[in-house]
């Protein structure tokens, strides 16, 4: 297989994969999860005309001179209506959350309005709809307020409340498993010998796929031995694993051997080479129903092989509308030379210029190997394949990177 490019491995990527089944689920388990059906409001907000305020529920008309001095017949407090009417020359006593009773279309605050006995003297007029929330200002019912493929944040589930619905159908969860190879492979806080590296891949596409609201299964570091790794392709299917990310061995070195074990497996093989830089030693395919994406050994290669190709993924199978990243306009921070037949991915930091646009300054060093530069990244700078030369100040575009 030859190269390919981003775009067309995307699509190979994305290529047939419908969301997970939906299932419905309390509101204490639907942050983060995505809408599958669009939700529509069980009842109206407010469900009446209500006080914003505590005051006195009044006539607009009574209050339009004033001092005015009206009769108190009655009291409304949040859950407690009022049963009679406000007539002429009369008030309510009323808090906020109170129905305005029958009659009354204004509300004058406690602060303009002194009490005797049973008669309020009101000092500042209130015109009609003065500090009244109107029945539905916020939605009616029937009104569809939060829509399918959108993830829940933490105000939609107040909506959700607020529209009387105890529970929600979302997609479920991808399950994603991640397995790193590699006989020079150690944990983070072992001392590693001579030749050993500290493992660091998985840490960054475990993170990614929480934040995108995947459940994550740690497979560890297996050595270059294809038994293992067989054994531990096999694990991830017994786990129920929609996803296989494996890290290292997916080219074609002597001890590369995810590609064979993967091939012993039955994996139907979609592409192993993109036209991508970092990343370029990518493979893709599936087995039976679970997706794998095996990701280049070099930890930058992997951190931008997991936003382009597994955030996307993800974000189809959990049923999200919003799936592929989002570019933004920026100018560049610095020049740079022409490109080759690869797409770049540079990680630049971002600040505002004096006109207002982002500026994109790409690090000097952007070895696959080098963390320091992703860290302080705020973006992938996107360099097209056999772009020209740009200068500084020239227009660009780039990924934005969570933070």
């Amino acid at each position: 297989m030859g190269l390919i490019s981003v775009e067309e491995a995307l699509s190979r990527v994305l290529a047939n994969v419908e969301p997970l089944p939906a299932q419905s689920v309390p509101l204490t388990e639907a942050y983060g999860r995505v809408l599958a059906v669009d939700l529509q409001a069980l009842r109206t907000q407010p469900p009446a005309d209500v006080s914003a305020m505590d005051g006195y529920a009044v006539r607009a008309a009574d209050v339009a001179a004033v001092p005015a001095r009206l009769k108190v017949v009655g009291e409304v407090a949040a859950g407690h209506p009022f049963s009679g009417s406000i007539g002429p020359r009369q008030a309510a006593r009323i808090f906020t959350g109170g129905i305005l009773p029958a009659g009354a279309d204004a509300i004058v605050i406690q602060e303009n309005a002194a009490r005797e006995d049973d008669t309020v003297v009101v000092t500042v007029s209130a015109a009609r709809g003065k500090h009244v929330r109107v029945e539905g200002l916020d939605f009616r019912r029937g009104a569809v307020l939060l829509h399918q493929g959108r993830r829940l944040s933490d105000r939609d589930l107040a909506l959700a409340a607020a529209m009387n619905h105890a529970r929600m159908r979302v997609h479920r969860a991808p399950r994603l498993a991640v397995l790193a190879t590699g006989d020079e492979l150690v944990m983070p806080g072992s001392d590693p010998k001579p030749g050993e590296i500290v493992y660091s891949n998985g840490y960054s596409t475990m993170a990614i796929a929480a934040r995108e609201g995947c459940e994550v299964l740690d497979l560890g570091i297996v050595p270059d031995r294809v038994g293992d790794t067989v054994a531990a392709v096999r694990r991830a299917r017994e786990l129920g694993s929609d996803i296989l990310v494996t890290s290292g061995g997916a080219s074609v070195g002597d001890y590369d051997l995810v590609q064979s074990s993967l091939g012993q497996e039955g994996l139907a093989l979609s592409f192993w080479k993109v036209a991508l830089r970092p990343g370029r030693p990518m493979l893709h395919g599936r087995l039976g129903s679970m997706h794998v994406l095996g990701l280049p050994g070099n930890p930058v290669s992997a951190y931008v092989c997991s936003v382009l190709f597994l955030v996307p993924l993800l974000r189809r199978l959990a049923g999200r509308s919003d799936i592929e990243p989002v570019l933004e306009s920026a100018v560049l921070g610095r020049d740079l030379p022409q490109n080759d037949e690869r797409a770049d991915y540079l990680r630049a930091e971002l600040s505002s210029g004096p006109d207002g646009l982002l500026v994109a300054t790409p690090a000097l060093l952007q070895d696959s190997s080098m963390l320091c530069p992703l860290a302080a990244a705020d973006c992938l700078l996107v360099r097209e394949p056999h772009a020209s030369a740009a200068a500084k100040g020239s227009p660009c575009k780039v990924l934005p990177l969570s933070r």
